[in-house]
């Protein structure tokens, strides 16, 4: 990675990285000037939550486990943001609980499906859906190019893994009696909401995290995954969501604590008024 220039010890310097990577897959064309943006509004929601995963996201993210466990077609939607960020992971995924992984994109060329897919590969999936004429299906009620799918993937699925995603396509599969699962950080989202579970979390820090949730979930009988899913209300998963960035924000705000960038008493005695 050429990300030499970042200090070690900056306080940001992860952030820092990620950034560094999603410019590189911009000029790859991997990432569309979208992404970048998408990112960026993802990265002030992080803020709010504290860059932490937060109980809430941890339900959701043992809820998503069993979902998987208990799926017959689960299929991992990946976009350009997505693959950049998390391709190995996504294989990780995919090995873990028999999913397939199909690409689709708002921006879609064949070019850019071709560049996606041919780097899910070097990160280890050894079949990806959704590529050119394989993407001969529509989704009803979806006007974008999100509308084309794989008749092997999308359009059978039961269940669906979709990150940094839109909302129209989220309901469409809603509408055909899929499950949804969605990492949006964003919980007043279109996505957010329309989702059957939503992890209100970074998908830097979700990925890893489901695999393991699988792993630990994987000897749990079938009817106490069921249940799990049955006891899971996403309105109320939000709901408090918003409950931590609201009481968070009360608090970072009645602090008594003179911050570092307040002017000292001698910096004010200098200003001329």
């Amino acid at each position: 990675m050429k990300d030499e220039w970042i200090p070690a010890n900056h306080p940001r310097a992860d952030s820092l990285r990620i950034r560094e990577a999603l410019t590189r897959f911009h000029e790859d064309s991997i990432i569309v000037p979208s992404g970048l943006i998408a990112h960026g509004r993802g990265e002030a929601f992080d803020y709010l939550l504290g860059e932490v995963t937060i109980d809430e996201a941890k339900k959701a993210l043992k809820v998503a486990a069993a979902a998987f466990l208990l799926a017959a077609n689960p299929v991992i939607s990946v976009n350009g943001n997505f693959a950049a960020l998390c391709a190995r992971d996504v294989v990780r995924l995919a090995s873990l609980s028999r999913a397939s992984v199909e690409i689709n994109l708002f921006h879609r060329s064949a070019s850019r499906e071709r560049k996606i897919a041919a780097h899910m590969r070097r990160a280890g999936a050894t079949t990806v859906l959704g590529v050119g004429k394989d993407a001969s299906a529509s989704l009803l009620e979806t006007l974008s190019n999100r509308r084309r799918v794989d008749p092997r993937g999308l359009l059978k699925a039961d269940t669906v893994l979709l990150a940094l995603e839109d909302g129209d396509r989220t309901r469409a599969l809603r509408k055909m009696d899929k499950l949804v699962i969605a990492v949006d950080l964003n919980p007043l989202s279109r996505t957010a909401q329309e989702a059957s579970i939503t992890i209100v979390d970074n998908v830097i820090r979700v990925m890893p995290l489901l695999c393991e949730e699988i792993k630990k979930l994987r000897s749990t009988t079938r009817e106490d995954l069921v249940e799990l899913l049955r006891s899971y209300d996403n309105r109320t998963n939000l709901s408090k969501c918003l409950d931590f960035i609201s009481s968070r924000l009360k608090k970072l705000a009645k602090t008594d604590e003179v911050s570092e960038g307040s002017l000292p008493e001698e910096g004010l005695a200098r200003i001329s008024i």
